[in-house]
């Protein structure tokens, strides 16, 4: 028997939740980037040792919602809470407001607080911050952690494998995650677009895997559509001569054939759907219901 369990990862956007989820697994399964909401979706990561099998479920950034998109991503966050076992409560150290909002989506399953960024300030100052927030929320324990450096995130598993019952594997040991490849190829391209703008381009915009080839001795061909808003955002995403849609591409192919562990061809179109993050058919053609 193993201690056997799902997690959720929930916490404000900016938190660390994903690049938590990447140093647990050894590896790049959720998509980071230096500004929030980067996540939309629920990433699942397995992780396997000789005494569990922990299944890891990152959430998006837990907001208050302005339009239909953010408010499904919201639901994505109850849901996976309420199938969750238990929690793993990620808040930025070096922010010294209270995620009150972020709070009230926990229920009653056991949560721990896991204090992030802890490299970037000194101990005292990390103290008065966790008394607030063991004062506005009955956490199991608390752990300073750095997931972008590894810092303590053995303690951290300690203290999850403590929360979880005894049971039988629920995936098989090689498996990391459930999903398929198509979506870590729209996610690292969706990535990059994160990474290269500023504003309402990232936010705006949506990635769809259009064909998805895998060819015996040559290339796999990979034809995704960038999906944005106007007219002006198209412009801005191509660039001049299509420079900037380029550099996109090749940075995301490096990734993705890091990942896919073989070469590629990807080819990259922009479109344009009008107002798409409050329709509802395009919310759920796009994989959002």
């Amino acid at each position: 028997m193993k201690k056997v369990g799902y997690i959720a990862l929930v916490g404000k956007p900016n938190a660390g939740k994903s690049t938590l989820l990447n140093s647990f697994m050894g590896q790049k399964i959720a998509i980071t980037a230096n500004r929030p909401q980067t996540t939309r979706h629920r990433i699942l990561g397995i992780l396997n040792d000789e005494t569990s099998q922990i299944v890891f479920l990152d959430t998006p950034g837990i907001i208050l919602p302005k339009y239909k998109l953010q408010s499904m991503m919201m639901q994505t966050v109850d849901l996976t809470l309420a199938e969750a076992d238990a929690v793993v409560f990620l808040h930025d150290a070096t922010n010294p407001y209270l995620p009150e909002v972020a709070l009230g989506h926990l229920g009653n399953q056991p949560v721990i607080l896991a204090l992030n960024k802890c490299d970037l300030i000194r101990e005292q100052e990390a103290m008065p911050l966790a008394e607030q927030l063991l004062q506005a929320f009955p956490f199991k324990s608390v752990v300073p952690i750095s997931a972008r450096k590894k810092t303590n995130l053995d303690k951290l598993l300690n203290e999850i494998k403590a929360l979880l019952p005894d049971g039988e594997p629920l995936y098989p040991e090689e498996i990391l995650t459930e999903h398929p490849e198509k979506f870590f190829v729209s996610e690292f391209i969706r990535e990059k677009v994160f990474r290269a703008f500023r504003e309402e381009i990232p936010y705006s915009t949506q990635v769809n895997v259009i064909m998805f080839e895998e060819r015996e001795n040559e290339k796999d061909f990979i034809s995704a559509e960038v999906v944005v808003e106007r007219d002006s955002q198209k412009a801005i995403l191509l660039g001049k001569g299509g420079v900037a849609i380029k550099k996109i591409g090749m940075e995301a192919r490096r990734d993705i054939e890091k990942f896919l562990e073989r070469p590629i061809y990807l080819q990259l179109h922009v479109k344009v759907r009008d107002d798409w993050r409050n329709r509802d058919g395009l919310l759920s053609e796009y994989g959002y219901r």
